[in-house]
């Protein structure tokens, strides 16, 4: 029995095919661009395995420009901070050499001058931009961090111990770093002799015993350490402690009453009272803040202290005994560089005695504050320079895996290309032969 087939029929199938043979060219076309994949029916897995790795790319491409910006943030504040050490090295041998005692007024007022344009140009350099931003505001990076007083003010005058005499005051004995008190505040007594207030305890001592007299005592005893109740002369009534620093001092160092009525003591300093020893000067203010730019580098959780790319004010200049975290007093930013400002002031009035002990000892430590934190920040660039090259390896190797699972064998697609674009060929030919014209030729 023979089956007949219709007209229709048979032009359906042929239809079919050859829109299936026109369907496979097209994929085969749309694959010219290099990438096999264009939609996830094309291949499951592989699709899966491609929003994976770009992911991981686009990831890579972010911490990449994250490290990179970081690079170039912390490059131009090492510039700055080496700029700024190269000057207050330049500022410690003025200081050496004003404390000499063989200088004229003169000579005096020339290396004062020189030290005030070095402070002028510290201060901008504390300014410098990168593009708009500040590098050392914090995280006020759009407001200018440093500026200089055109006026003079009032400001307490500390006194700065040596490594020996802030163990010897602070109680650490036999110290290998030095002591939590490293500054005293100079008072006035009213029997015009000067005096030092250890702000910890509200303990007074004299000029003498705090410069030479407790040498006598570490000289016999290497280990010893302050006795309050010999080594001072009283205690300052109704000090409680370091915290009452910020109802005397501004964080600058700027006295809030300049009319302060004299203080009492008790002890053998009984019967005489005491004045905050100032010294009129210019003083340096901090407009940003102590909070940390971080630049991501990499997955997982963040790391605050090698994340950093910035340095703030407090970390360049350090602090003192009128900002530190016992004052009562949020940190100024300006510590150091004020202090640098008393020394100016003390080399201006030609205070020989003073400029040899603590002159010296303010210059020592303002520059090795300054380089300690350059040192910090270099190692931290060091991090993200190996970091980067880290990152470049990642990228290469994803790149990889990005192209193994979606490009194409271009040699393969083109051999699959003429197949499939010759049986369509074929397929048009054959069609214009078998099938009718019309039902007239299909009956005849």
């Amino acid at each position: 029995m023979a089956i007949r087939v219709s007209s229709n029929q048979m032009i359906y199938n042929y239809k079919k095919q050859l829109n299936d043979a026109n369907a496979r060219q097209d994929k085969l076309l749309e694959q010219g661009d290099g990438s096999k994949l264009h939609r996830p029916s094309d291949d499951s897995v592989a699709y899966t395995k491609y929003l994976r790795y770009d992911t991981s790319l686009q990831e890579n491409e972010q911490y990449q420009e994250n490290v990179n910006t970081g690079i170039s943030w912390m490059k131009a504040s090492d510039a700055a901070l080496v700029s700024m050490t190269d000057i207050q090295t330049t500022f410690k041998e003025k200081t050496v050499a004003a404390a000499n005692g063989d200088k004229t007024n003169e000579d005096m007022a020339a290396i004062g001058k020189e030290m005030m344009a070095e402070i002028q140009q510290l201060v901008s350099l504390g300014n410098t931009q990168q593009g708009d931003r500040y590098l050392f505001a914090g995280q006020k990076d759009t407001t200018q961090p440093f500026s200089l007083s055109d006026n003079t003010v009032q400001r307490g005058l500390a006194k700065t111990l040596s490594e020996k005499a802030s163990n010897y005051f602070s109680g650490d004995d036999g110290a290998e770093t030095m002591g939590t008190v490293r500054q005293m505040l100079t008072l006035t007594g009213s029997d015009r002799n000067t005096y030092y207030l250890n702000t910890r305890d509200g303990y007074i001592y004299t000029k003498d015993f705090v410069e030479n007299g407790y040498k006598q005592k570490t000289a016999s005893n290497a280990n010893a350490v302050v006795d309050p109740t010999a080594d001072s002369v009283g205690k300052l009534d109704g000090w409680g402690g370091s915290s009452d620093v910020s109802k005397y001092f501004k964080n600058t160092g700027e006295i809030i009453n300049t009319k302060q009525t004299a203080m009492n003591a008790t002890g053998s300093a009984a019967g005489t009272t005491f004045t905050f020893t100032t010294i009129e000067q210019q003083i340096a203010t901090y407009q940003g803040d102590s909070k940390h730019i971080s630049m991501t580098k990499k997955n997982g959780t963040t790391e605050p202290t090698s994340d950093t790319v910035n340095v703030t004010g407090q970390e360049i200049w350090g602090t003192d005994i009128f900002d530190d975290e016992a004052s009562g007093n949020a940190a100024s930013g300006t510590a150091m560089l004020n202090e640098m400002l008393t020394v100016h002031k003390q080399v201006t009035s030609a205070n020989f005695n003073w400029l040899t002990d603590d002159g010296q000892t303010i210059s020592d430590q303002a520059h090795a504050t300054t380089v300690n934190t350059e040192t910090k920040l270099g190692a931290r660039q060091q991090l993200y320079n190996s970091v980067a090259t880290m990152l470049d390896n990642q990228n290469v190797l994803i790149k990889q895996d990005v192209t193994d699972v979606s490009s194409v064998d271009v040699a393969a697609l083109a051999t699959k290309l003429m197949e499939e674009q010759t049986v369509y060929n074929m397929s048009l030919a054959l069609g214009a032969r078998i099938l009718p014209q019309s039902l007239a030729d299909y009956l005849s």
